[in-house]
């Protein structure tokens, strides 16, 4: 019998609502339009946004367990969702006052509010949807 533990997936799915602006402050409203189009706003717009957050990691032989999923549901309400919901992410997230909040960034962002939480031996995945077409996957990987 292989005495070793199968490493295994597990998931939460979470959303939260949040506005934001893609812009460079140091570019002209014409640049920002260019790049970034109706996204550039200035009044801003909001998303919708779904969030899936995967722990990969050996299943412990006596919980059966990889992680308890209700400690990760607590976690991404405190850590996430307590940031992010219902929030001008430009003018309210810290993270954000200097650097673009696009869902590239959003889901870094994420991934370094959760990784001090959680065992180092799990591996962490967050999955962030924009819209249901358009979404972002980070691993940690530089």
């Amino acid at each position: 019998m292989n005495t070793k533990s199968p490493r295994v997936s597990v998931s939460r799915h979470a959303h939260f609502n949040a506005a934001h602006r893609l812009y460079v402050k140091s570019w002209s409203d014409e640049q920002n339009a260019s790049q970034f189009g109706a996204c550039a706003n200035p009044k801003y717009h909001g998303h919708n946004y779904e969030l899936i957050v995967r722990l990969t990691g050996p299943v412990d032989p006596v919980t059966g367990y990889v992680f308890d999923l209700g400690r990760l549901s607590d976690l991404i309400k405190s850590e996430v969702e307590a940031r992010l919901d219902h929030r001008n992410l430009n003018e309210e997230v810290a993270e954000f006052y200097d650097c673009v909040p696009s869902a590239e960034n959003i889901s870094v962002v994420i991934w370094n509010w959760l990784r001090p939480h959680l065992p180092a031996g799990l591996g962490l995945h967050v999955t962030l949807y924009e819209t249901p077409r358009n979404f972002v996957e980070y691993d940690g990987a530089e």
